[in-house]
């Protein structure tokens, strides 16, 4: 597995795409580096790309409180079917099926249900489309849901209705920004086909 970064408080790395972040990934990173580490935030079994595990769970604890102040920026691209407008500011509210382990975009709030939002660019257009998007909230199959709720699913993503031949959604975790050591931190990387 790539490690971008480490020290003794954090490391950043490449999660391959099967690997579970929650539960595989520190597994691999143990045998790798030695001790333990802590997930800050997930990544679907079958989505790649940068994530950052803190080392202790003081380090993983200051890395969430990021998340939830909203000072910890994580970007993704991905690979849609169609063209999407050429930007977009997306809010919406999820709701989870745990027994189809599905999710969907309701009207009403409710029990279970969270909002949602993500903003975006296109940054190519036609019969597929590359875009670049900002999270700003960690929901689940949040990106695959909001996209194919607006007939843009993912390339390769079966669950939320493409029909590409690609097994797995065209989805990578592309840019991290967040402090460490009072110092603002950037890890990018893409994948090849986002090139």
């Amino acid at each position: 597995m790539e490690i971008l970064y480490e020290d003794k408080y954090i490391a950043v790395i490449l999660k391959p795409v099967g690997a579970d972040s929650e539960h595989q990934v520190p597994e691999l990173l143990r045998q790798q580096l030695g001790g333990a580490f802590y997930p800050v935030h997930r990544l679907d079994v079958n989505v790649g790309g940068v994530m950052v595990y803190g080392r202790s769970s003081a380090a993983a604890a200051e890395l969430s409180r990021q998340i939830t102040d909203g000072r910890f920026v994580k970007e993704y691209v991905a690979t849609v079917h169609g063209t999407p407008p050429p930007e977009g500011d997306w809010e919406d509210l999820l709701f989870k099926d745990s027994r189809k382990n599905k999710v969907f975009v309701v009207k009403k709030q409710r029990a279970g249900v969270k909002q949602a939002r993500l903003c975006y660019q296109r940054l190519t257009q036609g019969e597929r489309s590359l875009v670049r998007i900002r999270l700003y909230t960690g929901r689940s199959h949040q990106i695959r849901v909001q996209f194919a709720s607006r007939g843009f699913p993912l390339v390769g993503d079966h669950k939320y209705g493409s029909k590409a031949a690609e097994t797995a959604p065209m989805l990578y975790s592309c840019c991290l920004r967040f402090e460490h050591l009072g110092e603002s931190c950037c890890f990018e990387s893409l994948p090849s086909w986002a090139q």
